[in-house]
C-alpha cells in the first residue's frame, strides 16, 4: 500500500482539479457567481481553470508532480483566502448557502498538495538536492 498512496493522493487532487472544469469553463452559473463576487468574472474564472488543467495534468506526470503541487498550493491557497476574506466559508447562491462544500474541498485539495509536494521534495529541481 505505501507504494500506491503517492499515486492515490495525485489522483485523488487531480480529479478534484478536473472536476471543478466543468463548472469553470462552461460558465455555470454557480462558478460565475462566484467569480463575480470576487471581481475576477470572467478572465479570472477561464484563467484559474486554465490553470487547474494544468496542475491536474503535471500531478499524473511523474516527473513534474513537484511542480503540479506546487501550482495546486498557490491557486487552492489564492481560492482558501478569498473563502475568508470575500465570499465566507458558506457560499450563498440564490440565498441558498452550500453548506461549506467548496470550502471544504479546498482545504483538503490544499493539505494532500502539500503532502504530496513533501513526498516528492527530492525531485524540486535545484533544492530538492538538500532533501536527498
Amino acid at each position: 500500500m505505501k507504494r500506491y498512496t503517492p499515486f492515490i493522493l495525485r489522483l485523488i487532487v487531480a480529479v478534484i482539479l478536473i472536476q471543478t472544469l466543468r463548472f469553470k469553463l462552461t460558465a455555470h452559473p454557480d462558478s460565475v457567481y462566484i467569480f463575480e463576487k470576487i471581481g475576477l468574472e470572467p478572465f479570472g474564472r477561464i484563467g484559474i481553470g486554465i490553470l487547474e488543467l494544468i496542475a491536474g495534468i503535471l500531478l499524473l506526470i511523474p516527473r513534474t508532480v513537484w511542480a503540479g503541487a506546487t501550482l495546486t498550493l498557490g491557486l487552492i491557497g489564492g481560492a482558501i483566502m478569498m473563502h475568508l476574506t470575500q465570499l465566507g466559508i458558506e457560499v450563498m447562491y440564490k440565498g441558498e448557502p452550500d453548506g461549506g462544500q467548496l470550502f471544504t474541498t479546498a482545504c483538503i485539495t490544499f493539505v494532500l498538495s502539500a503532502i504530496i509536494l513533501f513526498l516528492y521534495k527530492k525531485d524540486i529541481p535545484i533544492i530538492g538536492k538538500c532533501f536527498a
